[in-house]
């Protein structure tokens, strides 16, 4: 029988126990998987590849035996299918040492490092944002806080992490067959941020506030000019003057002159007023609060290094994106 059971430790009353791949699984479909098995190692040796893969995968749905999946790796791997047929060489040795004969786990586990030097790429990701789904080529990976690694064929990749509330962040990353690529993901929060030109908001009102004072001394000193030019007008020509004749004490006109003067500073505040409110007016609007979102999305910094140790490694090289 080619599926057969290896040794393993006595129990006390001398009988062995049954590898773990045995139990709940009845005997007639040991037997429908041992059938398939001699079919598919037929079709196998006359390098009937994808008849003989059949067989095997129908073989592995009535038992799931770590020999069945040894055949089955070696005909994924003549079939160009790495990643396949690394898992299932993992599969086969996920039992320990001990459920293969020791040539077929030699080979097994040769057969692994050679898959990983020269025909896959290793992906290893970080992130620590509680909650961030992370996907690898659209499809689910893992949910940060946490680190996860995956085997992955040569090429380009796609990285995605999203959180609700933060940027959504997708990046490209390339490898190469026998390297890893290894990182970090970013998020940034998505939110609003309200910014002035100046950050004394207070100093645009100022200068608003201190046009309208002008204005309002323009104003008062307009109204006394009038006030003083109307007491110099009833003194010079009103019945006062009449009523005094010559004995009237001449006039040194300093009544005129201070209305002349009260008027040409009144005329002046405005002006200055005016001028003020129009600069106050534009620099409110120069340092009106504008919301903008932050140019911070998110980041990952993928490092390129050789996905497995050996003497002949070359230097690592870093990558932002």
């Amino acid at each position: 029988m080619l599926l057969g059971v290896h040794a393993a430790p006595a129990h006390a009353d001398g009988q062995p126990p049954r590898p773990p791949w045995h139990q709940g699984v009845p005997e007639e479909r040991q037997q429908k998987a041992e059938q398939l098995f001699q079919e598919g190692r037929q079709l196998h040796r006359s390098a009937i590849l994808a008849e003989a893969r059949a067989k095997y995968e129908e073989a592995l749905r009535y038992w799931d035996h770590p020999e069945l999946r040894v055949y089955l790796g070696r005909v994924l791997m003549r079939s160009g299918l790495p990643l396949l047929a690394y898992e299932n060489l993992q599969q086969a040795l996920r039992w320990g040492p001990g459920a293969l004969d020791p040539h077929l786990e030699a080979e097994a586990r040769a057969s692994m490092s050679e898959l990983v030097q020269r025909e896959l790429a290793m992906i290893e990701l970080r992130c620590d944002e509680p909650g961030a789904a992370v996907l690898l080529d659209g499809k689910p990976w893992f949910v940060g806080p946490g680190a996860e690694r995956r085997l992955v064929l040569p090429g380009e990749h796609v990285v995605t992490a999203r959180k609700e509330g933060y940027y959504t962040v997708v990046r490209p990353v390339a490898v190469l067959a026998g390297k890893r690529a290894s990182g970090t993901l970013r998020l940034s929060a998505d939110a609003m941020i309200t910014e002035r030109r100046w950050q004394a908001a207070w100093a645009p009102w100022a200068v608003v506030g201190a046009g309208g004072a002008l204005g309002l001394l323009g104003a008062v000193l307009r109204w006394q000019a009038n006030e003083h030019y109307d007491d110099a007008e009833r003194v010079l020509q009103g019945p006062f003057r009449d009523a005094c004749g010559l004995e009237c004490a001449p006039s040194d006109g300093s009544a005129y002159d201070r209305s002349r003067l009260e008027n040409g500073l009144a005329v002046g505040s405005f002006v200055a007023g005016g001028a003020a409110l129009i600069t106050g007016g534009v620099l409110v609007y120069m340092n009106w609060p504008r919301p903008y979102r932050t140019d911070d999305r998110g980041d990952v910094k993928i490092e390129l290094a050789p996905a497995v140790s050996s003497s002949a490694a070359g230097l690592s090289t870093r990558i932002s994106f």
